[in-house]
Order: C-alpha cells, then sequence, then structure tokens
C-alpha cells in the first residue's frame, strides 16, 4: 500500500501489532505488518537481549518500541524510588485483602515472590524508562511509542536526534490535541474497547474525532485503536480516515504470545462482555480478561479497592504470578482467577492462530472488505 504511514515506518500493510512478546514482534514484521515491543518491564540491560533477538530473527523489516512513561504517577515529584521502599507503603488491608484471596483458592505466594523486583525501580518508573529508551536507538528501530499521556519531552527530542517517528496513544479528543501540540509524530486513536489501559470513548466515535481535530492542526497520521481484531474492522477504521491499525488483544491467542495456554483457551471461550475496565491491576482504568481476582476487588464488601500507580501493581503482579503458576498446576480454583489485559474484542477470537496467519487474514479481509464497498459503487 502507498501512504504516508507506509512510507514513514518503511512497511507495506499499515498492521501495527504492540506485543510484549518478541517472537510476536518478529513474526508480524516479518509477514509484512510492523510489530511493536511492548517494553514497560524492561531495563537497558533485557532490552538489549530482546531487541538482538529480534534484530536476529527479523529478516531485516522495521520494528518498534513502546515504553509507558505516565504523565500522572502517585509518587511522581519523588525523584527515583525503589519497588522495595513502596512496598513498606502498601497498607496491610490491601495485602490481607490479596492474601486472602489466594489462600481461598489454595494458591501459595512464594516467600521470594517479589525478591527479582525488590532492588528494581517502581513500576512505571519515568527514568528507567528513558534510559532503557536510550538502550533501544542502539538497534535499528523504526518506531517509539508512549502510553499514558504526553511523552517527556526527552523522549521526543530522542526521536527528533535519531530520525525516528514519535507516536503516542490518546483516549480523548483533547489528548490528541495535546500530542500534536507536544510534537508526537504519530496519534494512537485508542477507544475504550481496547485492552490495557483505555479511556471511555468508543473507536467508533473516537478515530473521526481525533481525525479531524488533528487534521486542523497538521498533518499527522492516526492510527485506529481498540477492539480491531480482523481485517473488515481496520478497513473501516481507514474509512473513517484512520492512517492504519494499532492493535494488541489479537496477538494474545497466538501461540507465539506471552500468555498460557490457560489464558487463551479462556480468550477462545470469552464474550466481548468478559474483558471489564477495572483498576484491580495498575491502579488505573484497563482491560483486562474478567475473573474471580477482578470480581472480587470489585464487588467483594471486604474490598478495600484499588490504590492508585504504581502501589497496586505491586500488589497483583506476584500474586497473579502465582496464579498462572497454580493454574498450570491443574488448580481449578486458580484457573477461575487468571486474568490477564485484553480487549472487548476477545469476543471475536474464534481458535489460537499463528501470528504470521493473523497478519495474511488482516490482509484478506481488509481487500474483502475494499472489494465489498467498490461493489456498491458499481451497482
Amino acid at each position: 500500500m502507498a501512504s504516508q504511514l507506509c512510507e514513514m515506518l518503511g512497511i507495506e500493510f499499515p498492521l501495527l501489532a504492540f506485543s510484549h512478546c518478541r517472537d510476536v514482534v518478529a513474526a508480524v514484521s516479518r509477514a509484512g505488518g510492523f510489530g511493536v515491543l511492548g517494553a514497560t518491564a524492561h531495563t537497558p540491560e533485557t532490552v538489549r537481549e530482546e531487541l538482538k533477538w529480534i534484530d536476529d530473527h527479523v529478516d531485516g523489516k522495521p520494528y518498534g518500541i513502546d515504553v509507558l512513561v505516565p504523565e500522572n504517577l502517585a509518587t511522581r515529584g519523588e525523584g527515583s524510588v525503589s519497588a522495595a521502599a513502596l512496598e513498606q507503603r502498601i497498607p496491610a488491608a490491601h495485602r490481607e485483602f490479596a492474601g486472602h484471596l489466594l489462600a481461598d483458592a489454595g494458591v501459595a505466594l512464594p516467600d521470594d515472590a517479589n525478591s527479582r523486583y525488590r532492588n528494581r525501580a517502581q513500576p512505571f518508573d519515568p527514568e528507567t524508562a528513558l534510559r532503557t529508551l536510550e538502550a533501544a536507538f542502539e538497534h535499528p528501530i523504526r518506531l517509539i511509542a508512549n502510553a499514558l499521556g504526553v511523552p517527556p519531552p526527552e523522549m521526543i527530542a530522542m526521536g527528533r536526534k535519531h530520525g525516528v517517528p514519535v507516536a503516542a496513544l490518546a483516549g480523548a479528543r483533547e489528548h490528541a490535541v495535546r500530542l500534536v501540540e507536544a510534537g508526537v509524530d504519530i496519534i494512537v486513536a485508542q477507544g475504550t474497547e481496547a485492552g490495557g489501559h483505555c479511556g471511555e470513548v468508543s473507536t467508533l466515535v473516537l478515530v473521526p474525532e481525533v481525525v479531524r481535530a488533528v487534521r486542523a492542526i497538521r498533518d499527522v497520521p492516526v492510527l485506529a485503536a481498540g477492539g480491531i481484531m480482523t481485517g473488515e474492522q481496520m478497513a473501516a477504521c481507514m474509512a473513517m480516515g484512520a492512517a492504519g491499525a494499532w492493535t494488541g488483544s489479537v496477538w494474545l491467542a497466538t501461540p507465539e504470545s506471552e500468555t498460557s495456554p490457560i489464558f487463551r483457551e479462556k480468550m477462545v471461550a470469552a464474550r466481548s462482555r468478559d474483558a471489564v475496565r477495572v483498576r484491580s491491576r495498575t491502579g488505573k482504568p484497563a482491560r483486562q480478561l474478567r475473573s474471580t481476582w477482578t470480581d472480587a476487588w470489585e464487588s467483594s464488601p471486604d474490598s478495600p479497592g484499588p490504590l492508585p500507580m504504581p502501589f497496586m501493581s505491586l500488589v497483583s503482579e506476584s500474586a497473579l504470578r502465582a496464579v498462572d503458576r497454580a493454574a498450570e498446576n491443574g488448580n481449578d480454583k486458580a484457573r477461575d482467577m487468571v486474568t490477564y489485559f485484553v480487549g472487548q474484542g476477545v469476543g471475536l477470537i474464534e481458535d489460537v492462530r499463528s501470528a504470521g496467519q493473523v497478519v495474511q487474514d488482516f490482509k484478506e479481509g481488509y481487500l474483502e472488505a475494499v472489494e465489498r464497498m467498490n461493489a456498491l459503487l458499481d451497482a
């Protein structure tokens, strides 16, 4: 396809795939899309390892990286804070509630559950994210992206220095305007259907609203995101003015992804209403698969309620890792508790397919949709 976005990224089909798994990133790029590695949990050392692997397996195709530098953290202004220091500030009620949930499900939390994180910076630490980004530029990345607010000036400056476009996610029209005014090169208009952190406006409304607002300022490509699982949906969004699609949840149902076979089975069985927007994993509204974990935090009369970011991640992540291990060992109650970030498009997942096949299916679905629309004009 010939478009501003395809030329900007050096790709043939404007399908961007966000994934925490390097295998998905490489497979999508090899198939003609554009893989974007989610580096939220990475350090400069680990991101070098991941990107070196991608370089060796991507056949020279372009790819990008996504970091998460939140504009608003409960610890904002405190400087560099360790995870260990934050753990000491978690209220007893939240520790006890999480502990009771695990105990009731027969899930044991290892004594050293948080040991590998204890000496690290707080979750979503801005300084770590920027250092990780600097390390990423040692590799031939073609895009850097940020979620949860306007990228810091240092991030935009890095992109300019290396000639790499900077993308950012927007969940509302006003967010997109702020991003364009800050110098962002690509806007991802992410509807509430999306998995992970998301706003409240639907993709169908948000995309044309953002396209219209951005066009009035300067020429910036807008990617559609939120619930997009097929090429037909991608074509519909591009008919509304989007330059392409930013996708995430669809890749979780691939054998290459970081998700467990149990979660993939739950995805296939799930319906769109099983993707709930709650704060019980990170402290900010994030859409994930409904489970006994999400139900308990949201609905139990004993729930102390979620903590703000980054505290809630320190409560949830080690607990949910233990849940995954227990489920894999045959614990049915743990299986009921298994959850992960996923969007409302989960209702369209009917089976597990390879990442390369998903790209091919997107291409075919897109072409079929365009042909149907052209046939209407010819009738």
